[in-house]
């Protein structure tokens, strides 16, 4: 099995690898979804991301992951283990974050888990085998062509995501199991769109093109092929890179909690969420979220109004209303309210 593109080597995208960058040190800003072309990269830039990432502390010989920190959110089986163990306390080991993929054409069984028909067989017992949703939980969850899932299994996704939880009831079994993960989509915009509900889960939305620079793309063809002809060659040559981002993800994570937003710096976050008309305030949340995140990343304690500014399209453009009025794009009307509340500068 062929290792990932490295995640330093991708050339351009800039906005895409932020905002995956943001998901990783602070996921409570919620999924990524990346809409554009073919061949932009979408795909290879998520596939980096487990390599990138630093690994976790998880219970040991639990199927989903548990966080031995999150005593109130663990599985029934990790619950009932700390009951009778010493001081309650389990044994803990590191493991790689989850990046799982959702297949398209997934059935719901392997999404949301079923009764494991081999231990039925062989042991007459009815046990619960964990689904996509049980892997991908404390990590990511990856949809390619987000826009064509199956409505039943968005529906399934919305409910998760709300809720934290996974819920099965079904051929005798009920397993309830934390599944909480930040979802990753990518698609092309001209084969559909997301349903409005799922769209608005997504914390983050970025739009990518092929790119018009001729140098850009002379070094993108260069370094593809560099990895087909030697991977393991340029593996080596990108590690130090990746291994950088590494240390800035873990650094972001330990500087995070003590970034502070200024009042004067959220009450312009506000105005521009004003100005633009998004609804509710989860357009609010992200984007003073997403600017806190992208502060702990660039080493800084204070929000300034430029963290803002620079994470206010992702934050804001899918949560515009539609205006048929309007020709310009929702990454235009967010280019013109940036405009309007911080001026030229």
């Amino acid at each position: 099995m062929r290792v990932a593109f490295p995640f330093s080597a991708i050339v351009g995208q800039e906005q895409m690898k932020l905002a995956l960058l943001i998901a990783t040190v602070d996921p409570s800003v919620g999924g990524v979804l990346v809409l554009g072309d073919r061949g932009t990269g979408k795909s290879t830039v998520v596939r980096a991301l487990p390599a990138l990432l630093p690994s976790m502390k998880a219970v040991e010989g639990c199927r989903y992951g548990c966080d031995p920190a999150a005593n109130g959110s663990r599985c029934d089986e990790c619950r009932e283990r700390a009951l009778h163990a010493v001081r309650g306390k389990l044994p803990v080991i590191d493991k790689p974050v989850p990046v799982i993929d959702l297949p398209l054409g997934a059935t719901e069984d392997r999404v949301v888990g079923a009764l494991d028909i081999e231990q039925a067989l062989r042991n007459g017992e009815k046990a619960f085998e964990p689904g996509l949703l049980a892997r991908a939980h404390r990590g990511f969850l990856y949809v390619d062509e987000v826009n064509l899932l199956e409505d039943h299994l968005v529906d399934l996704l919305l409910d998760v995501a709300q809720t934290g939880e996974n819920v099965v009831e079904r051929d005798g079994v009920s397993v309830r199991h934390p599944a909480r993960f930040v979802l990753v989509g990518s698609g092309n915009p001209e084969e559909g769109d997301l349903r409005p509900q799922l769209l608005d889960r997504f914390g983050l939305s970025v739009e990518v093109r092929t790119s018009d620079d001729v140098q850009q793309r002379v070094e993108v063809i260069r370094r593809r092929d560099a990895y087909e002809r030697d991977t393991a060659t340029f593996l080596a040559a990108w590690e130090p890179s990746d291994a950088a981002v590494r240390a800035k993800i873990l650094a972001a994570r330990k500087r995070l909690p003590t970034v502070q937003v200024p009042d004067a710096v959220l009450l312009k976050a506000v105005e521009l969420c004003v100005e633009l008309g998004t609804d509710g305030v989860r357009g609010e949340l992200t984007l003073l979220r997403a600017a806190r995140a992208g502060a702990a990343i660039d080493g800084s304690k204070i929000v300034t109004d430029a963290h803002v500014t620079a994470v206010a399209p992702m934050a804001l453009r899918h949560r515009l209303r539609r205006n048929v009025l309007d020709e310009g794009g929702s990454g235009t009307r967010v280019a013109r309210g940036i405009t309007a509340i911080y001026g030229n500068g």
